[in-house]
């Protein structure tokens, strides 16, 4: 009996441990000559190289990327972090942008911040 428990048990893969998302505590956006910078700042519990905040995107109302800013490396003992973008190109008209993180395991947040765009 004790064969077939260990079979069973290693038979189901493990589930990769989830953390907590990357938060947006804050997001500014400004013109630019035409375009946008924006202003991303996160908390993430990073805890190096092998889990740590990677990165985040804006995203206009119908989930298109408009701009992607990468960050390469973790900020354990920097949270929470600012990190900026500029050059993002928002199509005319356009009055609020959205905003999401990502981290170097758990993927995509679920969750969006929504940008009102003064000019």
């Amino acid at each position: 009996m004790k064969h077939i428990a260990l079979f069973v048990a290693l038979a189901i893969p493990a589930a990769p441990a989830l953390a907590d998302p990357p938060e947006i505590r804050g997001v500014t956006a400004e013109s630019t000559a035409g375009s946008w910078r924006i202003s991303v700042t996160l908390a993430h519990p990073d805890t190096g190289w092998d889990h740590y905040a990677d990165g985040w995107e804006v995203l206009d109302a119908n989930g298109d990327r408009l701009g992607l800013r990468k960050l390469h490396h973790p900020h354990m003992n920097e949270q929470p972090f600012t990190r900026s973008l500029g050059g993002v190109t928002v199509p005319e008209g356009t009055k609020a942008v959205f905003v999401r993180a990502r981290c170097s395991v758990d993927g995509w947040s679920e969750s969006k911040t929504r940008v009102e765009l003064a000019e």
